[in-house]
């Protein structure tokens, strides 16, 4: 199967896969590959090479919530169906596994056979699907034909944009766990988040940028862009916010300028070096406490030339989780007021016996809650790393 991977097209993984586990397992009546939207609450079929290059309709489409399929997806274990149940059509019994890539979650691989699954069949398809996450990934950027499937309608330009700057969902590693969200997630504006993993180290910044719109995401584009090329060329964090800054200032004069929040955390020892310039906040939550990590706020990126930045320093114990948010959360407003700290920090703590990936998300359902189903006023940005 992982010769079939390697040597199939970047457009024809799905095909490959089918016809290599047929080969290998007589009795598979049916494999389908599905994608998680760019909301995170769907999974859209890859349709069959052929159809119509469209942002893909409701036909198919399994939603994360309440569906075996979903169970798969947010508890990356395989999930037996009963006949007939989430699309499982007339397949006696119907398979979900996890499509995972280093800690992100990328959909559900749906297999239908004629013979019941076994114990084993789990384990070894668990295998299959971390298989084919890999090969997603390396084959991703080579054909549009995922994309195009994951989008249960059309982008913005402006989240096209910011779209192709993200680093992923979520990323894993021995001493951590990450996972990111922005919402909303097909007209996002300047909102973004980067992470970066070292053996040493892990990089993350999370930016609020100004304005709405393509200017919005041309603006986070030039930030993001200057602070990863000072960090890929071994900038600590504190050059890499005053490249971003002069590149910000350059070119806009002061008249635009991002909020960011930069961060390195020492894999050794937890101790976190952080740069607040603007608005993101961070919420500490250990054991059951959950408080505002306070820090003294500098300059926003580009509102003035030559501005040296500081570094402060708070340290990481086993167990924290660390929740960060743009200022679309905290500052959110509606009818019935501000979402405010103290809802956040509840929300925060409602999350304590989730995994890091579905915290953004579980974050960003209580805010549209708050907004009674309505539209996001504006971008909003939750980060959830969990230290081990």
């Amino acid at each position: 199967m992982e010769r079939a991977l390697r040597s199939a097209p970047a457009h024809a993984l799905p095909e490959a896969l089918a016809a290599a586990l047929a080969e290998g397992r007589p009795g598979l009546a049916a494999v389908r590959l599905l994608l998680n939207d760019y909301h995170s609450r769907l999974l859209l079929p890859v349709p069959p090479h052929g159809d119509a290059a469209e942002p893909a309709g409701d036909g198919g489409v399994l939603r994360v919530r309440g569906t075996a399929a979903g169970r798969a997806f947010v508890s990356r274990r395989p999930v037996r169906s009963s006949p007939g149940r989430d699309g499982g059509g007339a397949a006696p019994e119907v398979l979900f596994v996890p499509v995972v890539s280093r800690g992100e979650r990328m959909g559900v691989l749906e297999l239908a056979a004629a013979d019941p699954w076994t114990d084993d069949d789990l384990a070894r398809f668990e295998e299959v699907g971390e298989i084919l996450g890999s090969a997603l990934k390396v084959a991703w950027p080579h054909t549009d034909r995922y994309e195009r499937a994951r989008r249960h309608k059309r982008l913005t330009l402006a989240a096209e944009l910011q779209w192709q700057l993200l680093p992923g969902h979520a990323c894993a590693g021995d001493r951590f766990a990450l996972a990111g969200h922005l919402e909303p997630a097909y007209s996002i504006g300047g909102d973004n988040f980067d992470w970066s993993a070292e053996r040493d180290h892990l990089a993350l910044t999370v930016t609020n940028g100004s304005g709405t719109g393509i200017q919005a995401a041309l603006l986070t584009s030039l930030t993001v862009g200057a602070m990863r090329n000072a960090r890929r060329s071994g900038a600590d964090i504190a050059e890499q916010a005053s490249l971003a800054n002069d590149m910000v200032h350059v070119r806009y004069g002061g008249r635009e300028f991002t909020e960011t929040l930069v961060m390195r955390i020492d894999l050794a020892d937890g101790v976190v070096h952080v740069i607040d310039a603007g608005s993101p906040r961070i919420l500490r939550m250990r054991g059951t406490d959950v408080t505002a990590v306070e820090l003294e706020q500098q300059l926003p990126l580009g509102m003035f030339p030559d501005t040296e930045y500081k570094p402060q320093r708070f340290r990481l114990e086993p167990g924290d989780r660390l929740v960060v948010v743009s200022d679309g959360v905290f500052s959110a407003r509606t009818a019935r007021g501000e979402f405010g700290a103290a809802a956040l920090e509840q929300a925060t703590r409602r999350t304590r016996l989730q995994d890091a990936g579905e915290v953004p998300l579980a974050v960003i359902d209580e805010l549209i809650e708050y907004h009674e189903g309505a539209d996001l006023a504006d971008d909003a940005v939750v980060v959830c790393l969990d230290w081990h």
